[in-house]
């Protein structure tokens, strides 16, 4: 079987953060290097690239506030520097989110969210347009949510931003696809990580959630966050190289 990756790397925004640390380590055991940019989290950030070292790929992190456009250029082209070329931009950068009635948002809340998720992504899109024109093409991978599909109450500060993400994600594939830049999205489930975990030590995903949320989902267990990376590499990857502006939920169910 042949490589699935061009030489480079992948650059995973959020590698520090439960789900993307799974999905940075699926690329690394797919065969592909990895960038692994964070915000705060340098030690964990480290120990991802440890682990990505240990499979046999070369690692590297870089430090970036997403809401600052410059912080995201010198990341990418730090990682283009160490790597030769970034062929996949895996957006996977959130806050945590509070969960709250849209009646009960402040402005600050909303604004945060939005700095983060979209203003966000959309430095990441602009920092690595250039490089993927010059360099053949490539394809962005973005971690939106289950929620895009079937409105989970209380959980609209993630959902609202990730939406402004998908209408962009179609939009790069209608406007980059000529110079071989692929984009599509993956629509996050409850994973077993991450946020998710945040939520129960607060006492926001309480037992009683828990079976609610279980008592819709067809398969009645939470996701992992390997099983997000392997759809991002499926997207990512020349499995998916003909794939384009597509969406697809990984969350067991959820909103059939």
């Amino acid at each position: 079987m042949g490589e699935i990756f061009p030489a480079g790397a992948t650059i995973v925004f959020g590698g520090s953060g439960g789900i993307g640390r799974g999905v940075a380590l699926e690329f690394a055991r797919e065969g592909s290097d990895v960038a692994v940019v964070y915000r705060s989290k340098e030690d964990v950030a480290r120990a991802v690239a440890d682990e990505i070292a240990a499979l046999g790929r070369k690692a590297t992190i870089h430090r970036a506030d997403v809401r600052d456009r410059g912080q995201v250029q010198a990341a990418l082209a730090g990682a283009v520097e160490q790597h030769g070329r970034v062929h996949s931009v895996v957006w996977g950068a959130g806050p945590v989110v509070p969960q709250v009635a849209i009646a009960d948002w402040t402005e600050e809340m909303f604004r945060t969210s939005m700095e983060i998720e979209a203003f966000g992504f959309n430095n990441a899109v602009h920092a690595a347009l250039p490089h993927m024109r010059a360099s053949g093409g490539g394809s962005f991978v973005h971690l939106g949510s289950a929620g895009h599909d079937w409105w989970p109450k209380l959980d609209g500060l993630s959902v609202a931003p990730k939406a402004c993400n998908e209408a962009l994600i179609k939009g790069i594939a209608k406007e980059e696809g000529h110079n071989e830049i692929r984009a599509n999205s993956i629509l996050v489930g409850v994973i077993d990580a991450g946020q998710f975990k945040i939520g129960q030590e607060a006492g926001t995903f309480t037992p009683e959630w828990e079976a609610a949320v279980k008592a819709m989902l067809p398969l009645k267990r939470w996701g992992t966050p390997q099983d997000i990376g392997q759809a991002a590499v499926y997207f990512a990857s020349s499995r998916g190289n003909y794939v384009t502006g597509q969406t697809i939920s990984v969350g067991g169910g959820f909103g059939v």
